[in-house]
């Protein structure tokens, strides 16, 4: 069940404020996929789940039963971070707010200024903060504007290329060489204030002009679920390396839905992004599980024994930077690592282009068992 009836490639929403996407391009409806493989969909949202009766409650009323039950709710955009946010900024989190922010950039391009591209205090999610930040930089080149307007990156991660998994070898420099080389100033180690009509105000007093404003404010776990004694504060679902929930076997989180800890701490709060490929990993691992589990429920009685902590996921992503990007890879997500690499080049946007295609072929499909 999902409050959602569409499918949508978050990764593509950094260029649809450009109109190189619109929602078509990055959208299917999902009933038809997954009752093609014998999956009932109910396009309804959960206002609630009772995991001690095995129960979970619809907006609609009804309540439905569970044998097992995963949950995979995605985030909400904490949108009280900073005053003026909701009010003087766009962002690219959501699919309106990509249409948004695209709107906002069509009247930019009529009355242009300074441009800051920001990551909040708490924000986890670096990688489209950085897409974004090159690929204006990019369209800022294409309307000639790029000489006249002065951008700034704002981030809370201590070093250029943190992306909140703390770092790999050499990426704060090879950062730094794309930055000087668009001209970018960056403005690190700090939170945002608040954001006013036309400028971004730092915690550190310091006033940035800007006529357009992207910022990437920090995620939350959904609602409904605070209630249910399975979240933490932020309405992430606490789970074991199982993707169990703590307390309930019968119960599993995977995706922006399960908490992970941080394993460091910066002076400003960094959040750590829980993006597709380690949530692929961790569906895999408790649909593992769920099918274990069920049946040695009715042969032996053992306990799940398939794991994957998310730190030991792999490292995949390609950051897209108009025609250009970079390719990151590492043998785990979070330190330490044995091996990390940032490989840069136009190669990596024509990588983002095909995997875009590739990705939403396999999902219309249903083809989970394809990398």
């Amino acid at each position: 069940m999902s409050k959602d009836d569409q499918f949508l490639f978050n990764p593509s929403l950094i260029w649809l404020p450009f109109g190189k996407r619109d929602r078509g391009d990055l959208t299917f409806p999902i009933g038809p996929t997954l009752e093609s493989h014998d999956v009932a969909f109910e396009h309804v949202a959960a206002a609630g789940v009772d995991a001690d009766h095995h129960q979970v409650t619809l907006t609609d009323g009804r309540t439905l039963d569970y044998d097992y039950l995963v949950i995979a709710t995605g985030y909400r955009n904490n949108d009280d971070v900073v005053p003026g946010y909701r009010e003087n900024a766009v962002t690219i989190t959501t699919l309106s707010d990509a249409e948004h922010a695209g709107t906002a950039w069509q009247r930019y391009l009529e009355d242009p200024g300074d441009i800051v591209i920001a990551a909040t205090q708490g924000a986890g999610c670096f990688g489209a903060a950085y897409e974004f930040l090159f690929n204006t930089s990019y369209q800022l080149r294409k309307a000639g504007l790029h000489k006249d307007v002065r951008l700034s990156y704002v981030t809370s991660e201590p070093f250029l290329g943190h992306f909140g998994i703390g770092g790999l070898p050499h990426g704060e420099q090879l950062l730094r060489m794309f930055l000087k080389k668009e001209g970018i100033t960056a403005h690190l180690d700090v939170g945002i204030d608040h954001v006013a009509s036309d400028a971004i105000v730092l915690g550190d007093g310091t006033e940035l002009p800007s006529a357009y404003s992207m910022v990437v404010p920090p995620f939350l776990g959904q609602e409904f679920l605070l209630s249910s004694g399975l979240t933490d504060e932020k309405g992430y679902v606490k789970v074991r390396d199982t993707y169990q929930t703590e307390k309930h076997d019968d119960v599993y989180a995977v995706g922006i839905a399960a908490a992970v800890d941080v394993p460091w701490q910066t002076p400003t709060p960094v959040g750590i992004p829980k993006t597709g490929f380690p949530t692929e990993a961790m569906a895999h691992t408790a649909a593992q599980n769920i099918a274990a589990q069920n049946i040695a429920a009715q042969v032996r009685g053992e306990v799940p024994t398939h794991e994957k902590a998310f730190g030991d996921i792999k490292a995949i992503c390609v950051m897209d930077a108009g025609n250009n990007g970079v390719v990151i890879l590492a043998d785990k997500m979070l330190p330490p690592r044995k091996h990390g690499v940032l490989i840069p080049g136009p190669q990596a946007h024509l990588m983002k282009l095909g995997f875009e295609k590739y990705f939403i072929w396999k999902m219309k499909h249903g083809y989970v068992q394809l990398p």
